[in-house]
């Protein structure tokens, strides 16, 4: 694919060891060593409390669906080709929110509060500092 990607993220020195592990098939969160709680996206100081006291923990790759949109039209790279696809937010076991995309799962079956687990798309793609793939987590039914 050339042109423009909307789908690949600007990976920079905070952010890789997220990448990283998302490529080794885990979940990163941020945990607050001052609130005790976690958070997601990630980011360089607790939003909840403002302590920069925060580091890295891999998350259970556990979540419960929130909400969801099926995507039937999307003009940007390389979403056209993708559609449909179901936009979801998800509860994650250890508390926050994320978006995401489910996958592996038709949309009849999607309920609020079913049990999903977490699993990695691989991407790859070009961006300015040259050839890029990333591992991108969404959530498939969790397996019984």
């Amino acid at each position: 694919m050339t042109g423009a990607r909307f789908d690949l993220p600007e990976v920079d020195a905070f952010t890789r060891p997220y990448w990283d592990a998302a490529a080794e098939g885990r979940l990163l969160l941020r945990r607050c060593g001052a609130c005790g709680r976690a958070h997601h996206y990630p980011r360089e100081f607790c939003p909840l409390c403002w302590s920069e006291d925060v580091t890295w923990e891999r998350a259970s790759g556990r979540a419960t669906l929130y909400t969801w949109s099926v995507v039937h039209r999307n003009d940007l790279p390389p979403f056209g080709s993708r559609t449909p696809y179901v936009a979801a937010v998800v509860d994650l076991a250890e508390g926050p929110r994320m978006m995401t995309e489910v996958v592996g799962c038709g949309e009849e079956s999607l309920r609020v509060g079913m049990a999903l687990e977490v699993a990695f798309r691989a991407e790859e793609g070009e961006k300015a500092e040259g050839a890029l793939t990333v591992a991108v987590p969404v959530f498939r039914p969790a397996s019984a």
